[in-house]
């Protein structure tokens, strides 16, 4: 699969997330997008005479080749939606980027997520909250994603690196720049400790409109999405809403009523929209997560059961980890409303339990 064509079919101005996929769908690859006729381009949902007129034109490709050799400049990995390596959490999302660019090390598929969000102008009450969480969740295997801007995400960044936990950040614009500069120094450290990870192509600026854009990245990349601290306007809030958009866990931390960036945080809890969690404990009790030194060994007697095909390679998966359906589907390549049944067959036999955030384990 050609990665210039890749790259070239999200730069096409017409051609959105959503009509990218029905493409793919159509043809299979990206580069047979661009050898398909404008008959057969018609005949894709969403595609009419002007986008069909944009794929067949080669500027995008050539436009593509030059951007290939600047990524390979400044060392950033394209990752393209069908790549193994695409955050396959972000990949179930409706709205997911067609193309991720990253630098760093850190696994995108790493087996527990956590998102932080939260205000620019945090508090002590804000920070102290931070150095919890990050002491809290050292023992549990976890990735700790947010957004490298000012306030709680910087704080949780820094903390997550003097924990020894890996931290992503995601950017609102190319990976040949840094917003905030004054952020420069901790995200050289999470290039070796985590990554950096973003949607827009290189040279793109941090534009206003690309932050809440990027939000749907921090919210659909991760388990579970954090709020610490946010006042009632800003871009933790919407993060929390596209968190529950994904059928995703959000939770927040309560704060004083007559705290201004408090108030996020309580109309949150107040409306359903985020679990209470009144220290990091909470959290790892309502995710049902143990810690990896007390974690039980795999056992293999369940696989001698008289098992279908599918519930065998169903128990293989939860015997080496705990899975969200969206997650087991995908991994046992079965679909959703089949491997339900084959979830309830095996739950009904006590050879897996659900534990709390709609998560399968084997007992």
């Amino acid at each position: 699969m050609s990665l210039v064509h890749q790259i070239a079919l999200t730069l096409i101005q017409k051609v959105g997330h959503v009509t990218a996929r029905s493409l793919l769908t159509r043809f299979g690859t990206a580069e047979a997008v661009f050898s398909a006729s404008v008959q057969e381009l018609l005949q894709v949902e969403g595609v009419g005479t002007v986008t069909a007129g944009q794929i067949l034109r080669t500027d995008a490709v050539k436009v593509a080749e030059e951007q290939l050799k600047r990524l390979q400049k400044h060392q950033v990995e394209p990752l393209f939606y069908t790549d193994q390596r695409y955050p396959k959490r972000l990949q179930n999302c409706a709205d997911a980027p067609m193309m991720l660019y990253y630098r760093g090390t850190a696994n995108l598929n790493h087996p527990r997520i956590v998102s932080v969000v939260g205000t620019r102008m945090a508090t002590s009450y804000g920070l102290m909250l931070c150095e919890q969480l990050a002491d809290t969740l050292r023992p549990y295997n976890v990735m700790i994603v947010s957004g490298l801007a000012y306030g709680i995400d910087v704080a949780i960044h820094k903390q997550s690196l003097m924990k020894g936990i890996p931290t992503v950040g995601v950017l609102g614009h190319g990976l040949d720049r840094l917003y905030p500069a004054a952020h420069r120094g901790i995200a050289r450290e999470m290039l070796d400790k985590g990554g950096l990870l973003t949607e827009f192509p290189l040279y793109t600026h941090p534009d206003k409109e690309n932050f809440p854009q990027r939000n749907r990245i921090i919210a659909g990349i991760a388990d579970v999405t954090i709020v610490v601290e946010a006042a009632l306007k800003g871009g933790a809030l919407i993060t929390a809403e596209i968190a529950n958009s994904y059928n995703r866990d959000v939770y927040a931390f309560p704060g004083r009523t007559t705290n201004q960036y408090s108030e996020g945080c309580n109309f949150l809890i107040k409306t359903n929209r985020a679990g209470l969690i009144m220290h990091p404990r909470d959290l790892i009790y309502f995710m049902g997560w143990e810690a990896v030194a007390d974690q039980k060994p795999v056992r293999q007697t369940s696989l001698a059961l008289n098992l279908s095909i599918p519930e065998t390679t169903i128990m293989k998966l939860l015997q080496s980890s705990a899975y969200r359906i969206d997650e087991l589907a995908i991994h046992a390549n079965i679909q959703q409303s089949k491997l339900a049944i084959h979830l309830l067959n095996l739950e009904i036999k006590g050879l897996i339990v659900t534990l709390p955030g709609n998560i399968y384990q084997a007992v």
